[in-house]
């Protein structure tokens, strides 16, 4: 019995709206997850976060497992406890992170050593160890360990290996589960190769995960190219399970995604964006450190409706940043996060109704 339960309520071309069931909450699909690294989204309350619409929140296994440890994340009753967002949670696997450590790596068929960025220790990654991490944090998802490679294709093959060794580790993964109030997803890799990505797809598949995340995507590839990748391993991945693309949150990539038929997404861009100015609008993204903005007393966006546009103008914000005030990264934080997911409350809306296909030109439109 899968800790998940996932069922399309609308379809528009491969684009979906669903609704997934998780022990910790009712999720609308496609949604967006805010990137809590530490177990929380920088500078942003758990209470602001509900109130610009997340549903689900993501932490990074790998930082959490550094500091504090999972052993007090379990003592505190898991994610949930220890943090206090009630909701949902997804956990990333941590390799990523540990096998970004290029300097500070030794990868090989068991896992990964690397030396710790927090104090230099010796530390191994092991795909049973992955699991295990996250069993102790509690997370409705948990994610197997891959390994990911550049997405281009060198000749050498490594993208290949990477995507064999990536299978061989899911299946590890697999067999170290315990918890039955826990999902598990596979990752598809195989870099810009479709036979590698549909190969990659079929494998995962056949493991019996309850979802599929695309990885190892966003690294530098042509949208073009994206989509494809995705529309390939969507011939051999199981329509009635959840479908995860990892690390992409600029608008016209989401909705670049939901066209193909992702359901969730996660990305540090809505928050990064903000911490450096970066907007996103209904007239495309705008740097609120420009000076023009400086007698500017609309919204960030007349079409928000957000706290901050609903209280605060651009010359306000601006002035925020030129003074180095930290309110500005968190009222535009709150911005980005409010504008991404309030997009995926439009992608739902406009997949029952039939005019998606409009709301993804009008998104594609700005990026230009």
């Amino acid at each position: 019995m899968s800790a998940l339960r996932f069922q399309c309520v609308a379809h528009e071309g491969a684009a979906r709206r669903g609704l997934l069931r998780l022990p910790g909450g009712l999720v609308e699909t496609p949604a967006f997850m805010p990137v809590a690294t530490y177990g929380a989204v920088r500078g942003v309350g758990f209470e602001d976060l509900g109130a610009v619409g997340a549903q689900l929140l993501l932490a990074n296994t790998f930082h959490l497992h550094e500091r504090p440890g999972e052993t007090i994340v379990a003592q505190a009753g898991g994610l949930r406890g220890f943090t206090g967002w009630r909701g949902p949670w997804l956990t990333d696997s941590g390799g990523y992170q540990v096998t970004s450590m290029a300097d500070r790596v030794r990868l090989d068929e068991s896992g990964v050593t690397f030396s710790s960025p927090v104090d230099g220790r010796r530390r191994e990654l092991t795909p049973e160890g992955a699991i295990r991490i996250q069993e102790a944090l509690g997370a409705d998802i948990a994610m197997a360990l891959d390994q990911v490679v550049p997405i281009r294709a060198d000749g050498t093959g490594e993208i290949a290996a990477a995507m064999e060794r990536s299978l061989r580790w899911a299946e590890r993964c697999q067999r170290a589960r315990t918890r039955a109030d826990q999902a598990v997803f596979g990752i598809v890799q195989g870099g810009d190769d479709p036979a590698l990505r549909r190969a990659s797809a079929a494998g995962t598949a056949s493991l019996g995960f309850d979802g599929h995340a695309h990885g190892g995507l966003g690294l530098g590839e042509e949208r073009s190219c994206r989509r494809t990748m995705i529309a390939e391993a969507h011939q051999a991945l199981p329509p009635a399970l959840p479908r995860y693309l990892m690390g992409l949150g600029r608008p016209e990539d989401l909705v670049d995604a939901i066209a193909e038929g992702i359901d969730l997404f996660d990305c540090v861009v809505p928050t990064r964006h903000a911490r450096h100015g970066l907007v996103f609008t209904s007239e495309g993204a705008l740097n609120l450190k420009n000076a023009r903005f400086r007698d500017d007393f609309g919204p960030i966006d007349p079409a928000c409706d957000c706290p901050v546009c609903a209280r605060h103008h651009r010359a306000f914000v601006r002035h925020l940043f030129a003074v180095g005030e930290r309110l500005g990264p968190r009222l535009t934080s709150l911005h980005n996060l409010r504008y991404t997911l309030r997009l995926m409350q439009r992608a739902r809306a406009a997949i029952s109704a039939g005019t998606f296909a409009s709301l993804h030109r009008e998104i594609t439109d700005l990026a230009r």
